[in-house]
């Protein structure tokens, strides 16, 4: 189990689960009983089933408002996040698009995972020319914003942040969470960076490569990275079987299950998703699936 400094519970009695009440089908908005709450005030949304994470949308109606490209420290975005007022505060995602490219290149990740009971935000970068390093800083920049001057701050629960990214946005997830160990999650997918080494990093990370990628190969990118992270920041690497480098800028299922399951287990440390990340994914769709597994 990875070393921290949270007092948050990171794990759920049976008793505490079986008290989790029903989805309200209105709205598609959550309703959770007192008493799980008690018990994990972080657990959001219904019971997860794989037809739930597997769907286009999750249990929670979303809206987005967007971030003027005038902020400081990022090129601007869009903001998703729940609209329901009633479910308590939030984790909250910062995402950064690849090399060259903009939000919109991954915009879909924005609502899906909102869905799912996060605030998320997709960020442009400074320039579209920008390296891993600052593009990690900018995910830390955007995070900030979030959590800090946003207008959706008071939804947030600025102990329980996480980053991911595509290509360089991947490597730029990597520097973010080397450089600040209290996020809860990273999620790289078909990361680049020229540094291999992770050693130092303690935030549990989700790599997703892609078999058939001819720019960041798996094998000088991805796997070398997931190999580099210690197995006490709790870490897995899943290979999308036949994929290529750009497979993150259309609809991807696996990527979109996998990546909930993993927000959800770390940032919202619910043990209900457990099932998802261990064993892990199989199938057609899976070249490999690594974990050290020891939540």
């Amino acid at each position: 189990m990875r070393s921290t400094t949270t007092t948050r519970p990171r794990s759920l009695t049976l008793v505490a689960r079986l008290a989790m009440t029903a989805v309200l089908a209105a709205g598609g908005v959550v309703a959770t009983s007192s008493a799980a709450q008690a018990a994990n005030p972080y657990e959001r949304g219904p019971a997860p089933t794989s037809a739930i994470l597997e769907a286009s949308r999750g249990p929670f109606a979303t809206s987005s408002t967007t971030v003027s490209s005038l902020v400081s420290g990022f090129g601007g975005g869009v903001i998703y996040y729940p609209t329901t007022t009633t479910a308590g505060t939030f984790g909250a995602v910062a995402i950064s698009p690849g090399y060259t490219a903009s939000w919109s290149s991954l915009d879909w990740l924005g609502p899906r995972i909102a869905s799912h009971g996060f605030v998320v935000i997709g960020i442009d970068t400074i320039t579209r020319l920008d390296q891993p390093s600052s593009r990690g800083r900018q995910l830390l920049a955007a995070l900030d914003y979030l959590t800090e001057r946003s207008s959706v701050r008071s939804r947030i629960d600025s102990s329980r942040l996480a980053v991911a990214g595509h290509s360089m946005g991947g490597g730029g997830s990597l520097e973010a969470a080397a450089s600040r160990p209290s996020l809860q999650a990273a999620v790289p997918l078909a990361p680049w960076n020229l540094t291999k080494n992770w050693s130092n990093l303690r935030v549990p990370t989700l790599i997703i490569g892609g078999e058939s990628d001819s720019v960041a190969s798996v094998s000088t990118h991805s796997e070398p990275f997931y190999n580099s992270i210690p197995a006490s920041a709790e870490k897995a690497y899943l290979e999308l079987n036949n994929e290529g480098h750009f497979f993150p800028n259309t609809v991807n299922t696996p990527t979109a299950k996998q990546m909930v399951a993993w927000l959800k287990r770390f940032v919202d440390d619910d043990t209900r998703y457990d099932q998802f990340l261990c064993p892990g994914p199989s199938g057609l769709a899976v070249e490999e699936y690594r974990n050290t597994c020891p939540h």
